[in-house]
This record gives structure tokens, sequence and C-alpha cells, in this order.
């Protein structure tokens, strides 16, 4: 590394630790400690060099990459030849997502106001609760749909069994394994969108935000509740133009792009000497 690298890479650790400093408080409530995650990071680093830093077409050597990556070339070549684990199945999450998604998305399950309306379990009219998750997928039984809703507080049956969707039915799941598989996909698409903003001269992805200080609590409520208000009707927009483009998108060969659009709001209290003379009031970020 020479001297001008030096300021570059100084600014990048300081930006890990922004970026790690929540994780590691989410690692150490999961119990996952600092010689575990070392050992887990060393394999991410064997994998990422061998996926995304090779010359040309050849697999890129043992050597090559532990060289790139640190890591010492024993640990390398065993990391390599056990390969990548796979990772763990999601059919049902996957399904029940898509009921909610194509629940929120038909003209024919909202209302006039693009609300869910209460559906039937069954029937020979539609449309139904059956029906919808069938012509979802046939993999997965409607009835362990429903349970998993309910189970999820996502879904609920009314005293004229009907079966509703909660208001807040884009938050997602309760159960932790589903949580956590949900959490794993929003971070890690936003970080991959910000690494490859920080990494083009020419930012490719979509990455926006708005950020005051020096608000009061009422204040800040309020623009929670304006924030959260647009970002439903945001996702719930979203969710129909995705739902009626992939329709007809996956039954061709092409159809082979995924997205992931996302609402976020965060909100802390600074401490009066957390604030300096003359600190930014406003700016909007790219």
């Amino acid at each position: 590394m020479n001297s001008s690298d030096a300021p570059r890479k100084s600014g990048f650790y300081r930006v890990l630790d922004s970026v790690l400093r929540p994780l590691v408080r989410a690692m150490i409530t999961q119990g996952v400690t600092a010689p575990a995650l070392y050992w887990h990071l060393k394999r991410l680093y064997v994998d990422v060099a061998q996926e995304s830093f090779q010359l040309g077409a050849e697999r890129p050597t043992d050597s090559r990459i532990s060289v790139l990556t640190g890591v010492h070339r024993r640990d390398v070549k065993a990391f390599r030849e056990e390969g990548v684990p796979d990772r763990p199945g999601g059919e049902k999450l996957t399904t029940m997502a898509l009921v909610v998604g194509t629940w929120l998305a038909r003209k024919d399950t909202t209302d006039t106001d693009g609300k869910p309306i209460a559906l039937p379990r069954s029937g020979s009219s539609e449309p139904n609760f059956d029906s919808l998750v069938s012509g979802i997928s046939r993999d997965v039984r409607p009835r362990t749909i429903l349970d998993e809703l309910i189970r999820q507080q996502i879904g609920y049956v009314d005293q004229d069994g009907l079966i509703n969707l909660s208001e807040n039915a884009f938050v997602g799941p309760e159960d932790l394994e589903q949580k956590l598989r949900f959490f794993g996909e929003n971070i890690g698409d936003h970080v991959a969108a910000a690494v490859d903003n920080l990494l083009s001269e020419t930012p490719p992805h979509l990455e926006r935000a708005v950020f005051y200080n020096r608000l009061t609590g009422p204040s800040v409520d309020r623009l929670e509740e304006l924030a959260r208000r647009e970002g439903q009707n945001a996702l719930i927009n979203v969710n129909k133009l995705a739902n009626s483009l992939q329709s007809d998108d996956k039954q061709h060969d092409d159809g082979t792009q995924r997205f992931l659009f996302g609402i976020f709001f965060f909100r802390e209290d600074e401490a009066p000497t957390e604030i300096a003379p003359g600190d930014r009031e406003m700016g909007t970020e790219t």
C-alpha cells in the first residue's frame, strides 16, 4: 500500500465501524463470539475471492486467494474442498410472502381504496383463500399457509369465518427463524446496492436518504407517521406493478432477474455533546 492509499483505507475503516457496530450488537445477542465470527469471516473471504476476483475464465489458485484475502493457504484449501454450504430452505416462507403480495396486488382481492378484502376459506365462487394459494403453489397446502399467517400475526379469521390480512402485512413475520431470513435478505441486498454504488463511477442502484437533526420528539413522531404512510403506499404500488408484470414475464426464458425495494426509518436521541457547533442540519445522500 502506498502513502496515497493510507487516508482512503483509514476512512474506510471508520465506515466499517458504523456499519459493523449494530451487527456486532446483534451477533452478541445471538451468541456469536469473536473467534466464531472470525472463522466464518475467513470462509466468506475465500468464497467472495473465488467468485468475484477471477482472472479471466481461470479459477483463482489457492495462493492467489491467500494473497488477496490474507487467509492462510492451508485454510483456503480446506474451505474450498468443503465447498459452499447450502442456503437454508424457505419454500413455505416464500409461498406465504407471494400469497400476501398477490392478495395486496389483485383487483379482485382489494377494495376501491386498494386495501385487501376478507376472503372465504374456499367455495365455488372466487376469490377465495384456497384458490389464491393454489394459484401460486401446489406444493404447499393452503391450510399450512393459513396456519402460518395466523401464527405470524400477519392474518386472522374473523367471527364470520372470513380470512383477513392484518393492517401491517408488509411488516413481516414474528417467528425468529423467519425474521432472521428476512433480516439477512433485506440487509444483504441493501449493502450490496451500497457497495456497487461505492465502487462505481456512476451509481447503478437507487439509494436515497433524507436526514435532519436537532428535532424534538413530537416533530420526529410526525415525520415517522408521514414516512410510514407514504412508504406503505409506495410498497403497495410497486407490489401491484411487479405482480402484474411477473404474471407475463415468468413465462419467458429471459425472466431471470429479481429486485428488492424497501423502506426504513431510523431515529435516535443525540446527546448534546454529540452535536458540535456548525454541525450540518440537513442533507440528502445518494
